[in-house]
């Protein structure tokens, strides 16, 4: 084999080995791997309905990452994907899962049962959150992820919670036990999308990775990043603490995958 082939091969082993896919998860809040096509083609897109997919290389593919709604029930999920002008129809078969049940005491009974205030405020940040989360830019996204703090993993992804005896929405993130003032840095490169303070998730910031990969950062005490700033992975965006409906110091971390909350430890690094 001569230099220059030798090199064309090297390079288009790296480039297809440089992202890793995180692991097929076809289940309620995971992530379903759909391959499309070999990475020696153009890049295609993909969508879910009207929604677009992140379209990632891995091992010599182009690969389509579709985020599971938590509310999703067993069946097929169709997608299609797109080659210049020519469309194809891929189905996704969505296994049930069921998640563990985690009862939490809120000291604060106003997180519980908001007054009419109160509920106001929550519809104007819902539907802020919401145009946030629908944000799909064109860089390609780096889906492997550093743990964002030091700490155990206190409550896991998708518990059906129960706040003082009443049901509420599943936990669409993954909490890390650490004391307040600990640092919080970004995951993967990425630019701040957002920053502010909300009724339960405290002071919050929100980071896009690319192509609808979106994380969350919760409950801070300190809030050390503006919207617009690039950031690299590892730069320090915050501190942990306890604000907005909380029992005590953590950080909340939730993943955004094409406007929807999944398993953020699908995508963090692996030993």
């Amino acid at each position: 084999m001569n230099l220059t082939r030798l090199s064309v091969t090297l390079a288009t082993l790296l480039a297809g080995s440089a992202l890793a896919s995180p692991p097929h998860t076809p289940v309620p809040g995971g992530i379903a791997l759909i391959d499309l096509c070999s990475d020696r083609q153009p890049a295609p897109s993909a969508q879910w309905g009207e929604q677009p997919l992140a379209v990632v290389r891995d091992k010599g593919r182009w690969i389509a990452l579709l985020g599971i709604p938590l509310d999703t029930l067993p069946g097929e999920l169709e997608i299609r994907s797109f080659f210049g002008s020519t469309a194809s129809d891929h189905s996704v078969a969505i296994r049930p899962h069921n998640y563990p049940e985690q009862r939490l005491t809120i000291k604060d009974q106003r997180k519980v049962d908001p007054d009419p205030d109160d509920l106001a405020r929550i519809a104007r940040e819902k539907a802020h959150t919401e145009t946030i989360k629908a944000k799909f830019s064109k860089d390609r996204p780096d889906t492997v992820l550093h743990a964002p703090a030091d700490g155990r993993l206190s409550s896991r992804f998708g518990l059906r919670r129960i706040f003082n005896g009443q049901p509420r929405n599943p936990h669409n993130g993954l909490d890390f036990a650490a004391p307040t003032g600990a640092p919080v840095r970004a995951p993967a490169a990425g630019t701040v999308l957002d920053t502010g303070e909300y009724f339960f998730n405290g002071n919050t910031v929100f980071i896009d990775h690319g192509q609808g990969l979106i994380s969350a950062y919760m409950h801070l005490s300190r809030i050390d990043v503006r919207e617009g700033q690039r950031l690299a992975r590892g730069d320090r965006i915050g501190a942990v603490g306890a604000t907005g409906r909380s029992t005590g110091p953590h950080l909340h971390w939730t993943v955004i995958l094409n406007n929807t909350a999944v398993n953020p430890e699908l995508l963090l690094k692996r030993p």
